[in-house]
């Protein structure tokens, strides 16, 4: 693990940007594996800028985000469908073929899992990957007890995930209680890895991802297994690491 120590979100923020451009620069048409909520914000934002720029171009750049929730349609304001389009994919220059999330609102979930997966391995998989941190170690929605060899799969989303995410709703009773997520597995797979993590709320998990044992009950902590990982942190976050 490469640790990347830096002063506070929009420090973070900058590093990401830098170098998912310097990856594109090197391999115009990467595959990237997205994330979504407020972290990786600030990094879609220094991207966005760089391609109105005419820095970098993802005409050639397929992307694939690590998540869904179940039951809500892509036109939803809170579906990752949604959050993407408005936050990121309408404000550059790719390809809206080139932009694949799971299906929420698929008839048949296992086949569309598969279908995830399937389709993951047809581009010759993620060439860097980006990852943010639950309060309670999770990676994409894989929840503390997720089995490392987990493919895309639905999932039960933890209460502590629940609450975290209720900020977005009008209330947490509103939070779709599963999802669609890239499997532990799945992320394992990624070339490169980056993973970013800010503020004292994550503190106690990044401190577990570097300074803990590996072990299902800190889905984060597989990331130790990964031959090429870099964590941008802020100094909040990495607060209790030793």
């Amino acid at each position: 693990m490469k640790i990347i120590r830096v002063k506070d979100y929009d420090e973070m923020s900058q590093k990401a940007c830098e170098l998912v451009s310097d990856q594109i620069l090197k391999q115009k048409d990467s595959v990237l594996g997205l994330a979504t909520g407020s972290t990786p914000e600030g990094m879609y934002e220094g991207l966005i800028e760089k391609t109105s720029n005419k820095e970098i171009s993802f005409k050639d750049v397929r992307t694939f985000n690590l998540d869904e929730y179940i039951g809500l349609s892509e036109e939803d304001p809170n579906s990752y469908h949604y959050f993407m389009e408005e936050n990121f994919f309408k404000r550059i220059d790719i390809s809206p073929d080139h932009t694949h999330l799971p299906k929420g609102k698929a008839t048949d979930l296992q086949a569309e899992c598969q279908r995830y997966e399937d389709l993951i391995e047809s581009v010759g998989g993620i060439d860097l990957q980006i990852l943010g941190l639950g309060t309670n170690g999770h990676i994409a929605f894989n929840e503390p007890g997720s089995s490392f060899k987990s493919p895309t799969a639905v999932v039960d989303l933890a209460q502590e995930t629940l609450d975290a995410n209720a900020r977005f709703f009008d209330s947490v009773e509103e939070v779709p209680t599963q999802a669609i997520t890239m499997g532990i597995a799945s992320i394992m797979k990624a070339g490169k890895i980056i993973l970013l993590v800010s503020g004292e709320s994550k503190a106690e998990a990044l401190k577990q991802t570097i300074n803990g044992e590996v072990t299902e009950d800190v889905p984060s902590s597989v990331l130790k297994n990964h031959s090429n990982v870099t964590i941008i942190a802020d100094e909040a976050a990495l607060s209790l690491v030793e």
